[in-house]
């Protein structure tokens, strides 16, 4: 998407973005969207491409010779050997009709890779959707931390004035405000980290959009109350199990090589196979004056035959080709079931991940309380002169790493909660 910014948008003002509109915008625009669905167009291409070995085959022909009339062909081959002058035009109809099963066998194979592919598309989907509200999460939480940061500078700025002032007064000493200073510019620091990862996030998010060039975003983060992750893990694994596109599609290459074994394997065996054609050669031979008799004699030709082909011998090559795809079967079996322990194994991580992320929500809220009213009192107890500025310091830093740390459980929460729905493939 070349212009960056969405139909509805007016020029110049932020877009306006939740996260289910961040994800429609990206399955939109994304171009990797693109390419799962165009890969699993040409593998249903593939598909119609093999299945045509089992419909008939029409072919026609118009042949024109100029010869050495009666000569007959001294080196090459041909299917006769003496060369008449004549032009006709004819169709050839041929038809398979039994070769055991190896046809059917490779169509099967082909449907199963499109499956495959259809499912490859859908994974990709939700890798773009899991992507999408990651980066979403990484910029709310980026946007936090700089009010964070602003805030942090706004107060210690106030401080470190009143300081200053104090010291110009003679009321508090140099050691006082050179604390103060150094806290205030500590706050900058943050500030500036903070903007720069603000800044960086939303080129993220820009590019998961599928946008080429950089927007002006106002995000809003719709879930309010954050509800706690799934009690039971058990039920999680068996929805992964039955949902995750990434294992269906392994599960569809799985089936799609046993059939291409047998399919390898049924070359061992004879292919009959039939064969018609018919036409006319409207130019031809005077046989009438008594040249070359039984040539040409009617306007028209026609004839039907079939034809069983044997394998005999041909270097082991079947042998070798069927014993191929037999291991190559074998080793998609133990793909799948390696990604079936790993999506077991990744389930459960994510869910204990997803636990503890939701508790560390609740404790790093109290702790931003406590750390809030620890400031408070560190501030009286400095203005009443009972306090010193180490103290005051202590309580700043303190303050501010809480503040930091429930905005970044908050959102890691969030993005915890959408790594799970990924592991269990739920649909976006």
């Amino acid at each position: 998407m070349g212009s960056g910014q969405a139909a509805n948008t007016p020029p110049g003002s932020p877009m306006q973005l939740t996260r289910a509109q961040a994800e429609q915008l990206a399955l939109k625009n994304n171009p990797q969207i693109s390419v799962g669905k165009l890969l699993a167009l040409a593998q249903h291409q593939v598909s119609r491409e093999t299945r045509s070995a089992e419909l008939p085959t029409f072919n026609g022909s118009i042949t024109a010779v100029d010869a050495n009339e009666g000569s007959r062909i001294g080196a090459g081959s041909l299917t006769a050997s003496r060369v008449l002058e004549h032009a006709g035009a004819g169709v050839t109809l041929s038809q398979l009709i039994f070769d055991f099963g190896r046809t059917t066998n490779l169509v099967s194979s082909a449907r199963l890779h499109e499956k495959a592919e259809n499912a490859n598309a859908l994974a990709t989907t939700e890798d773009i959707v899991l992507a999408t509200d990651q980066a979403f999460y990484n910029a709310l939480q980026a946007q936090a931390l700089l009010k964070v940061a602003n805030q942090t500078v706004a107060t210690r700025g106030s401080v470190e004035n009143q300081i200053n002032e104090l010291t110009k007064n003679k009321l508090k000493s140099t050691l006082d405000l050179s604390f103060a200073q150094v806290n205030l510019s500590q706050a900058k620091l943050l500030q500036l980290d903070a903007q720069n990862n603000v800044d960086s996030t939303l080129a993220s998010l820009t590019a998961v959009l599928g946008f080429d060039k950089q927007v002006t975003y106002e995000l809003t983060d719709e879930a309010s109350q954050l509800s706690s992750p799934p009690a039971d893990v058990d039920v999680l694994v068996q929805t992964a199990l039955q949902q995750r596109p990434d294992l269906q599609a392994l599960t569809f290459d799985q089936q799609a090589a046993e059939k291409f074994r047998r399919a390898q394997r049924d070359q061992l065996f004879p292919t009959i196979s039939a064969l018609g054609l018919a036409g006319g050669s409207p130019v031809r031979p005077d046989c009438f004056g008594g040249c070359f008799p039984n040539y040409f004699i009617s306007s028209w030709y026609g004839a039907i035959g079939g034809n069983v082909s044997i394998p005999i011998f041909n270097g082991f090559l079947f042998t070798a080709q069927a014993s191929e795809a037999s291991f190559r079967a074998k080793a998609a079996a133990e793909s799948t079931r390696d990604l079936r322990d790993r999506v077991v194994r990744d389930v459960r991580t994510a869910w204990l991940a997803a636990n503890t992320a939701f508790q560390r929500v609740g404790v790093a809220e109290e702790l931003s309380k406590e750390a809030d009213l620890s400031l408070t009192l560190a501030q009286q107890r400095y203005q009443l002169g009972l306090g010193s500025i180490v103290e005051l310091s202590q309580a700043q830093l303190q303050q501010t790493d809480a503040a930091i740390g429930f905005v970044n459980a908050q959102y890691q929460y969030r993005l915890a909660l959408s790594t799970l729905n990924f592991e269990i493939g739920v649909q976006p």
